[in-house]
């Protein structure tokens, strides 16, 4: 039932930089609020940046000017690129779709995916 499929963490120096991917059916792809979540031990899940349709994106001010989200629509992907990584970022990233309306709300996640940021 894994409709988010998640690649692309692992482990990195400080400094460095990974992309994460997230491909999602087209369905999904095409109707849902895309976004990027993290969650290290002992803290709370949070939004780390999103991506819509419309060409609105959102980032928490953690990640500002470091993170960038993108989309590939000929491959239903979203892309978290990542750099000047800090020890901080360390945790496991989870790719979300969201769709609401005043009828129902669609929600989607991936498994996750680690990344660790160490010397």
């Amino acid at each position: 039932q894994v409709q988010l499929v998640e690649s692309g963490g692992g482990l990195v120096q400080p400094g460095g930089s990974l992309r994460l991917s997230c491909a999602a059916s087209g369905y999904i792809f095409s109707t849902h609020v895309m976004g990027w979540y993290r969650q290290a031990p002992g803290n709370q899940r949070e939004l780390v940046a999103s991506f819509t349709s419309g060409g609105i994106t959102y980032y928490a001010d953690s990640v500002k000017g470091r993170f960038t989200i993108s989309r590939d629509n000929a491959k239903n992907t979203v892309h978290l690129q990542m750099n000047s990584l800090k020890p901080e970022d360390t945790a496991v990233y989870y790719c979300n779709a969201r769709r609401s309306t005043i009828a129902n709300t669609s929600e989607y996640w991936g498994q996750g995916t680690q990344v660790t940021v160490s010397s």
